[in-house]
């Protein structure tokens, strides 16, 4: 037993380092850290694939599923310009996307609303002159404040409900109810909306986004050389002309009279009076126009003359196959019709050779696009668009009807207890089928791989944690520091941990680990478990603080500019107000 203490531990340990520091991706992280367990036998083969059969990580899935479908269609962006339309105001229009969205939010699954959401933060605030710095951190904080509220708002509360049915600490205890989150959730939606409506336009930064900077500096982005007559790379292809590696700089398209190639490939043969436009490091133009390659700088810039090319901004998805990849390993020249002009990363460019910089999920890339780009990326859940607002497929009648009526209907009959969750989005998604309103091949592409993993490991995780009796050695110690406060203290303690874990690794981690600890510590209290279990749930979904702890924070981190000391100026008083709000109403609901 001392032995498999030691080995948790030391698991333990290594999840959370490797979470912070980012070594390795979540997902192959929690991987490494069960398998170890299952050699050493701490967890069977049975336990660690247990979290395949729990029915909380299917309806996960299910409404990950539902919420990509939903995003896909005209209804929400349909609603959302019905209500946005006429407001003028800063005021009016973060009071509106704060209800709107955190009442969306309650429902459906918060992602997929920040993604549609922002494209309209981005254009209404260019419209009236307001920086889209003041808006995306409300808008991230309104779909977690509204997440809250509800057992399927945000995936954390169904890993904690699927934490609850695989438990063995309390045999007999009951999967939680979709409005048990509620009593906390609601109240939190009114004062965060408050908070966030008196404070924002005072605590958030006022930053130029990276499509702005272009649009008044473009010569900082992009630079323009015209062949001359007597160049020796006439003839040519790119490849072999030596601009495939430039130091510096990158070829993203080439001007020969009315004709322009966006997605220049290597073979691209070049001739005499073409306009070659490069990214990258503009300043190194200088050594290239003194080189022997036969290239002048042109008097007047393409850019400025041509009005088919598009600039859109981008950001690079919390689950995307980017992550990882250099911008030239990416392809987006052949896979999406793009060439990426710049990358910005905490609110900054990163300088150098584009083609060599390793993209991070939350990088915000500022792309030049050709004519195929809205086709290729319609399906894409590698990044989200911000500048510019997807092309939405539309919807008979009669098919809304089905998605949201079904997905109502779905809700309430299992909130009375009719049905369960998992088998009345099961029908749902048959219809949805049946009717034709999505495609059975795109299913795949809407799961999120990683989600899922690191989901199911992370149940094996809290098995591990309980059968090893390293739970009760932790929440031992936690109610030694806390007792002498009481179960309100303990409350509090829970919280503080639980949310300093959510900030700085991932909330679906801190809940993982912390969970069997709460439950531990209320048995051993002689405490009824049902606050110890919603406060795992409120301190790790609650995730103001920092950008890398919730996924929406994350989305807006680069688009708005924003550096990690804006989230802690607006979000540790919100985080504050919500421990105080959740812990008092959690003790003097269900133990005082």
């Amino acid at each position: 037993m001392a032995l498999d203490i030691l080995i948790i531990s030391l698991v333990l340990i290594f999840i959370i380092i490797s979470l912070y520091t980012e070594f390795i991706g979540p997902a192959f992280t929690f991987l490494i850290g069960v398998i170890v367990l299952g050699i050493f036998g701490i967890l069977t083969p049975k336990e660690i694939l247990s979290g395949m059969a729990n029915e909380q990580i299917a309806i996960i899935i299910l409404l990950l599923l539902l919420g990509d479908i939903i995003r896909k269609t005209d209804v929400i962006d349909w609603l959302f310009d019905k209500f946005f339309r006429t407001t003028k105001t800063y005021r009016g229009f973060l009071g509106k996307m704060i209800f709107v969205v955190a009442g969306f939010s309650a429902f459906l699954n918060n992602t997929p609303l920040v993604a549609i959401m922002m494209p309209y933060v981005h254009n209404w605030s260019k419209k009236n002159n307001i920086k889209p710095s003041k808006l995306l951190i409300p808008l991230s904080y309104a779909a977690i404040l509204g997440g809250c509220a509800t057992l399927i708002g945000t995936s954390t509360n169904l890993i904690v409900n699927g934490l609850v049915t695989d438990q063995l600490i309390v045999p007999d205890l009951k999967p939680l109810g979709i409005f048990d989150f509620t009593i906390v959730g609601l109240p939190m939606i009114i004062l965060g909306s408050i908070y966030l409506i008196l404070f924002s336009n005072k605590l958030l930064p006022s930053k130029t986004d990276a499509i702005s900077k272009f649009s008044t500096q473009p010569r900082e982005y992009l630079v323009e050389a015209q062949i001359r007559a007597n160049s020796k790379i006439i003839g040519k292809t790119v490849e072999r002309a030596g601009l495939r590696n430039l130091k510096g700089l990158f070829l993203v398209e080439i001007s020969r009279g009315d004709q322009h190639f966006s997605a220049v490939t290597p073979s691209q043969l070049l001739k005499e009076d073409d306009v070659l436009m490069f990214a990258g490091d503009t300043e190194t133009i200088a050594e290239m126009i003194n080189s022997q390659l036969g290239l002048a700088l042109t008097q007047v810039g393409m850019f400025a003359k041509k009005n088919h090319t598009e600039v859109v901004e981008i950001v690079i998805s919390h689950n995307s196959t980017l992550i990882d990849k250099t911008v030239r390993q990416a392809g987006f020249r052949g896979k999406y019709d793009a060439a990426i002009l710049a990358v910005h990363r905490n609110g900054e460019r990163i300088s150098g050779k584009i083609g060599m910089v390793e993209l991070k999920a939350g990088d915000v890339l500022l792309l030049l696009v050709g004519d195929d780009f809205s086709k290729r990326t319609v399906d894409t859940n590698d990044f989200y668009l911000i500048s510019k607002i997807r092309e939405f497929r539309k919807l008979n009648l009669y098919q809304v009807a089905v998605l949201f009526g079904g997905l109502g209907a779905a809700i309430i009959l299992s909130g009375l207890g009719y049905v369960s969750l998992f088998m009345a989005l099961i029908v749902l998604m048959i219809l949805v089928q049946f009717f034709k309103i999505a495609s059975p091949k795109d299913i795949p592409k809407s799961i999120d791989y990683n989600l899922a993993i690191i989901i199911v490991l992370s149940l094996a995780l809290g098995t591990a944690m309980i059968k090893t009796g390293m739970a009760d050695i932790i929440a031992n110690f936690i109610i030694s520091v806390f007792k002498p406060f009481g179960a309100l203290g303990m409350l509090f303690g829970i919280f503080l941990i639980t949310n300093l874990l959510a900030s700085y690794i991932t909330n679906k981690a801190a809940a993982a680990i912390i969970f069997p600890i709460s439950v531990s510590a209320a048995i051993n209290m002689g405490l009824p478990p049902l606050p110890f279990i919603l406060v795992v749930a409120f301190a790790a979904a609650a995730n103001f603080i920092t950008p890398i702890g919730y996924q929406t924070n994350l989305m807006v981190y680069g688009p708005g500019g924003y550096s990690f000391k804006d989230y802690m100026k607006i979000g540790l008083p919100l985080t504050l107000i919500y421990m105080f709000v959740a812990v008092l109403i959690l003790y003097y609901y269900y133990i005082y």
